[in-house]
């Protein structure tokens, strides 16, 4: 929705200024320099502000906010089965059969049968670590709960320092709005002289920066870092998702109650109904 969203933004604001009588010529021969006044110094700025890892996660966080969406009900469900037949493999088999899975999860059959688990690199890691640790180390359910919030806190930290970059440059944008202005105000003094319509034109140029400025922070990139931060608390509640049923498996929950408390945490939209999951386990329970 995000590209439809920009769309939006444009028609309705563009769209107003030609119904009320405005002249887009204006804007479009202001716009190429003021945009290069603000937009450079933007993007100056947010390179002396950050290290690289974090200008190119940002950038791509940005695509990813306007092309993509948080974990759909479909993908809980896909991940709630495989955690429940990863989990029925460890009671039937013990944990030298899941062993396998976890140490090449690419050539897992079980974790591949599962793509949108799998294209999620931090969920793989996330499960993956854990349950060798579980099964090297005697953790109780509640040294699971911290390690679980420990990793859960470090996977979201590079990812929220680069939300609140982007977000710092939404918030700067309008006052290089108005420097870019100020600079046409002092291009607009030399020519005092020219007529009431040099001026005025020179004037509506300078203004247009402040607009765009204005326009960019509040229009485009503030809610890009918006979709960003709800991007990452999408990617938590997946992970926080794991959590629930792993730590739930160290309290030495049956799969399928393992599996009801990973249901239960995700949010009212996204989550299956019980029948669903119902439905789900029993297609698992026949395909072994």
């Amino acid at each position: 929705m995000g590209f439809v969203g920009i769309l939006v933004v444009f028609g309705m604001v563009f769209g107003g200024y030609l119904i009320a009588g405005g002249k887009m010529i204006v804007i479009i021969k202001a716009a190429p320099i003021e945009m290069m006044i603000i937009g450079g110094a933007a993007l100056g700025a947010y390179l002396i502000a950050n290290p690289m890892k974090i200008i190119k996660m940002g950038f791509s966080m940005g695509i990813k906010a306007l092309t993509k969406k948080g974990p759909s009900k479909e993908e809980y469900v896909q991940l709630l089965q495989m955690l429940f037949q990863l989990f029925q493999l460890f009671r039937k088999d013990g944990p030298q059969a899941v062993e396998k899975h976890i140490e090449n999860p690419d050539k897992s059959e079980i974790f591949t049968a599962y793509p949108s688990f799998m294209h999620n690199h931090h969920a793989v890691h996330y499960l993956c670590d854990t349950m060798k640790i579980t099964l090297s180390a005697d953790l109780s359910p509640y040294d699971v709960d911290d390690l679980l919030d420990f990793d859960l806190k470090a996977i979201h930290s590079e990812e929220h320092q680069a939300q609140h970059a982007v977000q710092t440059v939404a918030d700067g944008f309008p006052g290089l709005g108005i420097v870019a202005a100020v600079l046409g105000i002092v291009k607009t003094m030399d020519y005092l002289t020219a007529g009431v319509e040099v001026i005025g034109a020179k004037v509506a140029a300078a203004l247009v920066g402040t607009m765009l400025g204005v326009f960019g922070a509040y229009g485009l990139i503030g809610p890009i870092a918006s979709k960003m931060n709800a991007d990452i608390e999408a990617e938590g509640r997946y992970l926080g998702c794991i959590k629930a049923a792993m730590v739930s498996l160290q309290k030495g929950a049956p799969p399928l109650v393992c599996v009801e408390y990973a249901r239960r945490s995700i949010q009212p939209e996204e989550r299956p109904t019980f029948d669903e999951m119902d439905k789900a386990t029993k297609e698992i329970k026949k395909a072994a």
